[in-house]
């Protein structure tokens, strides 16, 4: 299945916001080379447990900022970017859009630096398959970028995509991601779900034993299903250098 074009909003930061996105864009393809050797390693990652500031009107699954947030201060380790990444997303944290049925997914979580401070204005990019294992190639179904708050924190209401076979063979359910703080290098990964996890009939724990590029420190932390949703946890270490 392929969704009808979408469009979205554009990208209301300004110039700044807007180069930031070219860098990304004309910068991937070097980074994916990078990115394809890391995500082999089973590096760790950083402890998902800090926590966002809930404000007032914030929606369902916000968590609240931790008082003495987890950061091991290691990068999150790299993936690759595949063929299916599109430039010009919406600018929208909301991906859920009348076409989309699948299991919700409400996602929050801070972005930090090696030294563990967190990262305010930080670009972050998404995009995934639905819940049938297609990617909108026309549109912009299941895409978006948004930039972290002043407390360095996100949130995704999202759903959970399903798995699907590729050039790589199947690959487990995930969410690509690209981080990038301004002037810093781009972070690309990919964000897995927990082998208990339940959705679409689909074995978590056998999809994710057979991904030969999963890499379990990237593995998002779920609190728990409730009224056909989940809500998952996951905080990024970025480098803010070239």
């Amino acid at each position: 299945m392929r969704y009808a074009d979408e469009t979205g909003p554009d990208d209301a930061a300004g110039t700044q916001h807007g180069s930031r996105r070219s860098f990304i864009r004309s910068t991937s393809a070097g980074v994916t080379a990078v990115a394809l050797g890391a995500s082999v390693a089973a590096s760790a990652g950083p402890s998902a447990q800090a926590a966002e500031a809930a404000a007032p009107g914030a929606r369902r699954g916000t968590r609240p900022l931790a008082v003495t947030p987890a950061c091991s201060g290691q990068e999150t380790p790299a993936s690759i970017e595949g063929p299916l990444f599109k430039p010009n997303s919406p600018a929208r944290s909301d991906l859920i859009t009348p076409a989309i049925q699948g299991v919700r997914l409400d996602l929050s979580g801070v972005v930090y630096d090696t030294s563990c401070k967190p990262l305010p204005e930080t670009l972050i990019e998404f995009w995934q398959c639905d819940q049938n294992g297609d990617y909108d190639t026309s549109g912009f179904s299941l895409r978006g970028h948004q930039y972290t708050d002043s407390r360095g924190a996100y949130q995704l209401r999202t759903i959970i995509p399903r798995d699907y076979w590729g050039r790589w063979g199947q690959r487990a359910p995930h969410i690509h991601t690209q981080v990038q703080a301004s002037g810093g290098p781009v972070l690309i990964t990919q964000l897995y779900f927990p082998d208990s996890t339940q959705a679409y009939g689909r074995d978590f724990a056998a999809l994710n034993a057979a991904d030969r590029l999963l890499n379990r420190a990237c593995t998002i932390s779920l609190t728990g299903q409730e009224g056909g949703r989940y809500t998952g946890a996951f905080d990024f270490v970025i480098t803010t250098t070239v």
